[in-house]
């Protein structure tokens, strides 16, 4: 399909509306100069990314006599984009407002792919990746997969968490251990859990994964996130969904990330929910580093094109036949890069 074409009219206000932005934004670095110049700022501090709204941020002052406070500020034009998590140096101003100044080094962050394929930065200094997934909606190895893959390609730990435990029966019991049994054979910690038992207060195996780390609850919509946080955070207004009826896939509910504190001294990040977590930004050799399994034959083909597909003397081929590899994993990696490729055009 050919491209569309822009009349003069459509090129003239796509012309003037970036006009107007590239103003604001001067005018915004002009306000934060002469307030630095003025000294209207206070010190430079330590400070953490709550949460983010456009062209501020929420930030908690982690020192100083206003330790714990937030404050609403502004970013200076030469910091490069600022998630949730990350921990910058700021100055106060007047009436709860402040100007960050710089961002602290990153230990992890956390990224996904945008409708247009861009990575998009969702949160920073993570220390792991709670994998949510539960009886219903049905779990597929190959969106775990694609998940893992991409915790293993920013290096960030992933714990499996079943929830919704009470929904096993004899019809899903058997594909369900078999499917947990997997990962643990590959290493992965697995823990088991039901939001809804109890009288609301978290379960002890979610309370110990969170409890002085900074974790962040991912998963296919309808597993129970929502459900999870609110145990851990019963004073906020998180919205708890459903499964659709109609689909049997989960609604979304989140819609801004947010940093929390818990009781029990970890740190939460509530992340937006995503239904498919897409790896087109991905080579083929990403994904092979993203499954532990394979990552350990790669480079041990008799050619050094091997597609992986059936070629004679492929090292995985072999790694599936000995047993090494199991055919679901195989197969969830051969899925994934026919996906890439199918997306590639």
């Amino acid at each position: 399909m050919a491209k569309r074409r822009l009349n003069k009219q459509q090129q003239w206000r796509i012309q003037k509306i970036q006009s107007e932005r590239a103003e604001r934004a001067k005018r915004k670095e002009r306000n934060i100069d002469r307030q630095l110049d003025s000294g209207e700022l206070g010190s430079e501090q330590a400070g953490l990314v709550m949460a983010h709204y456009g062209q501020q941020l929420d930030i908690e002052a982690l020192e100083g006599e206003r330790k714990g406070e937030l404050f609403r500020c502004f970013v200076r034009a030469n910091i490069d984009s600022l998630v949730t998590g990350d921990r910058v140096v700021w100055r106060p101003g007047a009436d709860q407002s402040g100007v960050i100044v710089a961002r602290s080094e990153r230990q992890s962050l956390l990224q996904r792919p945008d409708k247009y394929g861009q990575l998009k930065p969702v949160a920073a200094n993570i220390d792991h990746i709670i994998l949510v997934i539960a009886p219903q909606p049905e779990p597929h190895d190959n969106l775990i997969d694609r998940y893992l893959v991409a915790a293993e390609l920013t290096d960030i730990p992933a714990v499996i968490l079943l929830n919704k435990e009470d929904l096993i029966d004899d019809h899903n019991r058997d594909h369900i251990e078999q499917l947990l049994a997997r990962y643990q054979r590959l290493g992965y910690r697995v823990e088991r859990t039901c939001a809804h038992a109890g009288d609301g207060a978290p379960a002890p195996q979610v309370t110990e994964l969170v409890t002085r780390r900074t974790s962040v609850f991912v998963g296919q919509s309808g597993v129970g996130k929502s459900s999870l946080i609110q145990t851990l955070l019963p004073d906020e207004d998180i919205r708890v969904g459903a499964v659709s009826q109609s689909t049997g896939k989960g609604v979304h509910t989140t819609t801004t990330a947010k940093l929390f504190h818990l009781d029990c001294g970890g740190d939460l990040i509530d992340s937006p929910g995503i239904r498919e977590f897409g790896l087109w930004h991905m080579s083929p050799d990403d994904i092979e580093q993203g499954f532990r399994e394979i990552r350990e034959v790669i480079g041990l083909c008799r050619f050094r094109n091997c597609r992986h597909q059936g070629d004679p003397g492929c090292a995985i081929d072999e790694a599936a036949r000995d047993g090494r590899i199991s055919p679901e994993r195989l197969h969830s990696f051969h899925r994934i890069l026919q996906d890439m490729e199918e997306q590639g055009g």
